[in-house]
Order: C-alpha cells, then sequence, then structure tokens
C-alpha cells in the first residue's frame, strides 16, 4: 500500500458536516461547523447549496469548494484525518462516561 494518505471520498451529512473515506480504508466523521461558522473566506460555504458541492482534490490530498483554478477554501487531508480522529475520540468518551 501507498504510504501517502490520500481522500478518496468525501460526502455532506448535514451542513457543515462532511464524511470522509481515506485509501487506507478509514472513514470518518468531520464537522466542521465550529471552523466555518465565522470569517469572510468561508462565508461561500456557510451557503448550504455551495457546501453541498465538495470536491477532492487532484491526488487526494485536499477538499476544496470552487473551481479547480480556484481553491479558495480548501482543507488539507491530514488535518481533516486527525479532525477526524479527533472527533470520533471525544463522541467515544462521551458515550462512555
Amino acid at each position: 500500500m501507498n504510504d501517502i494518505l490520500r481522500i478518496t471520498a468525501a460526502e455532506p451529512v448535514v451542513q457543515g458536516v462532511l464524511k470522509l473515506i481515506w485509501n487506507d480504508g478509514y472513514e470518518g466523521i468531520v464537522d466542521l461547523r465550529g471552523i466555518i461558522a465565522d470569517g469572510k473566506i468561508f462565508e461561500h460555504i456557510r451557503n448550504p447549496d455551495n457546501f453541498k458541492n465538495v470536491r477532492i482534490a487532484a491526488y487526494g490530498h485536499s477538499i476544496y469548494w470552487g473551481s479547480e483554478d480556484d481553491e479558495e477554501v480548501d482543507f488539507g487531508c491530514d488535518r481533516l484525518r486527525e479532525l477526524a480522529e479527533e472527533q470520533a475520540a471525544l463522541l467515544a468518551h462521551a458515550g462512555s462516561t
């Protein structure tokens, strides 16, 4: 298997939340609502009609919204994986208490 982590699938679950799949088979839910709640740069994807148009960049190194030559808003593969794992751990911990 290739050691370079890549995103192979991305789909919106609800506004601000994505289900992502990586090339190592890991599937995770990433809640971006807190990140995109503020800031002019995220204004475009706060609109649910725009958020649902998430795209995977060539080679799976990131996800983005917009056209391929205009990736103004993007999130990197590695950071998304960290977020997915952190958020899953928080949910598991909350469920065990």
